[in-house]
């Protein structure tokens, strides 16, 4: 398809394939856009926990991101997992010499099992840099805790983290719910306007990798045309269908199905 767009993942990679650059590429695919990537760590991880990270030289990863700028129109850039702040400047900087455009950040600082994915230096340089840089920003409410420094207990907290966090210059902040009791609820803040979209719990253990889909959900969709908060809308509603259909595949938290709505019959 000559119309087809491309986008970048720009991410930690997962072996056992449930999130990271992995997920991401699965959900390019799904949503009908040529996905790209740029491995910035190899993480030794499954269902159940992660075993160790190996960051990559920050020369590879500038290569890398050159590499695709070079040759291919990107349409789009979801950034994910970066754990230091020296693999942090390499990235933006080279998204920013090559003028990198509709760029959606998930701040991956903790996996589902607990284990820290970002250092502090890399967090400060966060706040600073990165978040001004990002058309979507996307944390969960830990993350979002992290940033601001303070707890997020309320639907009403969230809605000003969001603000809060746009304030510190992201175009727009999404700040989901997944987290908090009750039902999923997600926050997007954008003109310092408010939108909330709200979706039903799923009572199902198998959620590895909910926040990279997502993410480069909202990034495919961006680069097809759609406005951020429509993209939104439409990047939940396909991913609570991943999550309904989630597969039972390992000991620990299962990955999601991110091809259900696609049936090949052999």
């Amino acid at each position: 398809m000559a119309d087809m767009k491309a986008v970048l993942s720009v991410a930690g990679s997962d072996c056992s394939a449930g999130a990271g650059i992995q997920a991401d590429l699965k959900t390019f695919s799904a949503l009908n856009v040529y996905g790209m990537s740029v491995i910035t760590s190899v993480v030794a991880e499954n269902t159940k926990r992660v075993i160790s990270v190996y960051d990559l030289p920050p020369d590879i990863i500038k290569d890398q991101i050159n590499a695709v700028f070079e040759d291919i129109e990107v349409s789009a850039v979801k950034v994910g997992m970066i754990k230091s702040k020296e693999i942090m400047e390499t990235v933006f900087e080279a998204l920013k010499k090559n003028n990198a455009a509709n760029i959606v950040c998930d701040p991956v600082m903790l996996a589902k099992g607990g284990e820290e994915l970002m250092n502090k230096t890399a967090v400060e340089y966060l706040r600073n840099y990165v978040i001004p840089c990002c058309n979507v920003f996307t944390p969960n409410i830990p993350e979002a805790e992290v940033i601001l420094n303070r707890k997020i207990k309320t639907e009403e907290d969230m809605i000003n983290a969001s603000l809060d966090i746009c304030k510190m210059g992201a175009k727009s902040c999404l700040i989901k719910g997944g987290h908090y009791q009750g039902e999923a609820t997600d926050i997007l803040c954008i003109d310092n306007r408010i939108h909330k979209f709200t979706s039903k719990r799923i009572n199902t253990k198998n959620t590895h990798g909910t926040g990279c889909t997502l993410s480069s959900a909202i990034t495919a969709l961006i680069s097809k045309g759609y406005e951020v908060s429509k993209a939104v809308e439409k990047a939940k509603n396909y991913i609570t269908g991943a999550i309904e259909n989630s597969l039972d595949i390992g000991k620990g938290s299962g990955p999601l199905n991110h091809f259900y709505n696609i049936q090949y019959k052999d």
